[in-house]
């Protein structure tokens, strides 16, 4: 459709609550509720061009106001739909630190989706350049160091507006020391997302 990126190839409003629809509609089916989507309407979802873009992608879900669960893939290997369907089920019955989302709490939990921008590595000389060149709630942040590494969504930056603790706590997400940024060792990428959440 025509109308389903508007001019800075971002997906509209209406697309983005349609994908909201296909999330809960995936996991609902899973934990033995009524989906919402009709096949016709999925299937007419899977053929929009723009969902078709190879693009990262999380899911997020919320429960009075506290995670629920947050599975994402940060790479762009499959396409839009495809990533939103799978993540919505990893992060309803695969997050690792919750357990399965069961039919009772369907009606309390609110999903998120956010589409991510390519990741881009982010040159800097020493903690404070680092410091100095992260936007806050703009900026979603990946940190590697070897085998480990972690990522926050640039929502994260409401819970943790001072960059020195939002690393901190990132560092410790990815098994590291919470002071691990400062010693300017870490490759760092940054990225952005366009974010839709249910009503």
């Amino acid at each position: 459709m025509a109308d389903s990126e508007n001019k800075n190839g971002e997906l509209t409003q209406e697309l983005g609550r349609e994908l909201l629809a296909l999330a809960r509609h995936v996991i609902t089916e899973r934990v033995g509720g009524k989906g919402l989507l009709t096949p016709e309407q999925i299937t007419s979802l899977s053929s929009e061009q723009a969902l078709q873009q190879k693009r990262g992608t999380f899911v997020t879900l919320k429960k009075n106001g506290q995670l629920r669960g947050c599975i994402g893939s940060l790479a762009d290997f499959e396409a839009i739909f495809d990533g939103v369907r799978r993540n919505a089920e990893n992060a309803a019955f695969h997050d690792h630190r919750f357990s399965p989302v069961q039919l009772d709490e369907m009606a309390e939990i609110i999903v998120e989706i956010s589409i991510l921008t390519n990741p881009q590595v982010l040159a800097y000389e020493d903690a404070a350049d680092l410091i100095a060149k992260l936007r806050p709630g703009i900026d979603g942040v990946i940190i590697r160091k070897g085998q480990l590494g972690a990522t926050f969504l640039p929502q994260v930056w409401e819970q943790v507006p001072r960059p020195e603790d939002f690393l901190g706590h990132l560092c410790l997400k990815a098994m590291l020391s919470s002071d691990a940024w400062r010693l300017g060792e870490l490759e760092v990428s940054v990225y952005q997302v366009q974010y839709f959440e249910e009503e």
